[in-house]
């Protein structure tokens, strides 16, 4: 594609979603300007305070969303109140099951976030008329199968050190995927949501941290902010090849 032939197809698209990285690598990254087009007509760019409850589970689902930034705590509750997180969603994940009206798990800004939510019936619509919107849903189904796999593995068959080395090795890797520099990030969860994420007590997660903080894998600063000198050496640690 030549540059006027680029300048006229940048031209076609909203401006709003020119800049956005979740264009490139999420969902909207299959749709053609038109599409985008139709698509930003019924979106809505969001700010959400960290604590904020995105979706109740059993709630009904009122629309669907790409994270623009920030991570998403995915948790579910059983019959007698116990709750469990049962996974994480970071940029540019796409929030929601198409034509599943009823969410079967809460989802909660575990970090400030901002998002780009657009209409239930809108997506779906969509979805069935853009078969590469289809596909690229599809595909994010299957990665989260494959990383839902690799989390019971850790969790079925990891030392506690593995597992908060895994745990610290997933934020560092995803939760910032426009940062070339992942030896630095801010832990999206506390302690106690540490624990309960990775089954282990939160004085297990804080012998661990203490632990990968001695052995000079980690450096902890202020409780909640991490610098990994040697990202290698954590991921040795967290029991990967």
């Amino acid at each position: 594609m030549d540059t006027l032939q680029r300048n006229v197809h940048n031209s076609e698209i909203p401006v709003v979603c020119r800049a956005c990285e979740a264009r490139h690598g999420g969902l909207c990254g299959v749709l053609v300007p038109e599409q985008l087009a139709e698509l930003n007509r019924h979106s809505a760019r969001k700010k959400i305070d960290q604590g904020t409850e995105l979706l109740g589970q059993g709630e009904q689902v009122p629309y669907y969303a790409n994270i623009l930034r920030g991570v998403v705590k995915l948790s579910k509750m059983m019959s007698d109140g116990r709750q469990q997180i049962v996974g994480l969603q970071f940029a540019p994940d796409f929030l929601g099951r198409p034509f599943i009206a009823e969410s079967s798990m809460s989802a909660e800004a575990a970090t400030d976030l901002e998002i780009c939510s657009f209409p239930r019936r809108v997506i779906d619509r969509m979805v069935s008329s853009v078969p590469g919107m289809e596909r690229k849903l599809h595909s994010q189904s299957l990665k989260e199968l494959d990383e839902a796999r690799d989390w019971m593995l850790t969790l079925g068959r990891k030392s506690a050190q593995e597992k908060v080395a895994s745990f610290l090795y997933l934020i560092a890797t995803h939760i910032d995927p426009e940062k070339t520099d992942k030896s630095c990030f801010d832990l999206p969860l506390s302690r106690a949501d540490i624990a309960d994420f990775l089954g282990l007590t939160i004085e297990t997660v804080s012998r661990q941290m203490t632990k990968l903080r001695k052995d000079n894998i980690i450096q902890i600063e202020n409780n909640r902010h991490i610098t990994v000198p040697d990202m290698a050496a954590l991921n040795f640690a967290a029991g990967n090849d």
